[in-house]
């Protein structure tokens, strides 16, 4: 069994990204700047955008975080937005979600401009990834392709189930596994809260993606010997006996799910680091075509 470790990975793709930041740099060339909004103050979230602004700084970008109130309206979300848009300094940034009740979070991802939209929410490149064209991956998805890569686990002709079917991670997934790609080329299920042979479609995957926010959901019992898994799930769990009073915990039950696997993510330490790792890069991208 092979742990898939998107702590060291991520951490390599970041010493790839610090080198090109640094060529681009002696090039007398534009350093990349990624820019953040934060609306409240959710523990979360706030702990996700201050991981991605000390990212930043490790690789050399230029960074700006936008934190805004809890009781921001969206007309000044949005004007913040436009602000970003229009900047030419800036060459990619994200909106954290979640969004307080008081603003349409499906109306403010589209509000950012394709060009800049480094989390590849927006439509249009939602659309671009659909047909292979050139865009902004997900980073969530595109952090798993390049751990799936990284470690030549084998997807062509594999039968992968995506048990999750978010616009974020289940829906892009399912279509760039699918894809005539490197690491693409799998038969891809898409289950959800309304498939009746899920127990049935998971014993018979090589490869399955969980993304369904169940902590520890899928058991040993459900896979088959020399299964591939990747846990995208992260849940706090009450504990007593951990010092911060909780626990993470996966989609997957690690324990028993983990004595048949050939190769699994671990929660904390797998897809999480790959996600900033991405945002990184879809900046760096950002950047470059802009430059051009």
């Amino acid at each position: 069994m092979t742990i898939l470790d998107g702590r060291a990975t991520s951490n390599t793709i970041k010493e790839e990204i610090a080198e090109a930041v640094k060529k681009l740099k002696e090039e007398g060339k534009k350093t990349p700047h990624l820019a953040a909004i934060l609306v409240g103050t959710d523990g979360a979230s706030m702990t996700y955008v201050n991981a991605k602004v000390k990212a930043c700084e490790k690789v050399g970008f230029n960074s700006t975080l936008i934190d805004l109130p809890e009781d921001s309206t969206e007309e000044q979300l949005l004007h913040e937005i436009s602000d970003l848009n229009k900047d030419n300094d800036i060459d990619g940034f994200i909106v954290q979600l979640p969004l307080p009740k008081q603003i349409d979070e499906q109306k403010i991802l589209m509000a950012v401009h394709p060009d800049k939209d480094v989390d590849g929410f927006h439509p249009v490149n939602v659309g671009k990834m659909t047909l292979e064209l050139p865009t902004f991956l997900p980073a969530t998805p595109f952090g798993i392709m390049q751990l799936l890569e990284r470690y030549n686990v084998e997807t062509s002709g594999k039968n992968v189930v995506v048990i999750g079917r978010s616009n974020i991670v289940g829906r892009p997934m399912s279509i760039l596994l699918s894809q005539k790609r490197s690491f693409g080329n799998a038969t891809v299920t898409v289950a959800h809260s309304r498939t009746k042979n899920l127990e049935e479609l998971c014993q018979n995957a090589d490869i399955i993606v969980a993304a369904l926010g169940i902590p520890e959901f899928l058991t040993g019992a459900m896979v088959k010997e020399g299964v591939t898994i990747i846990d995208v799930g992260i849940t706090r769990i009450k504990d007593e006996t951990k010092k911060r009073g909780y626990r993470l915990a996966g989609d997957v039950h690690f324990e028993s799910v983990s004595k048949k696997a050939s190769f699994i993510t671990p929660v904390p330490g797998g897809v999480g680091p790959m996600t900033i790792a991405m945002l990184l890069k879809n900046t760096l991208l950002s950047c470059e075509r802009r430059s051009v």
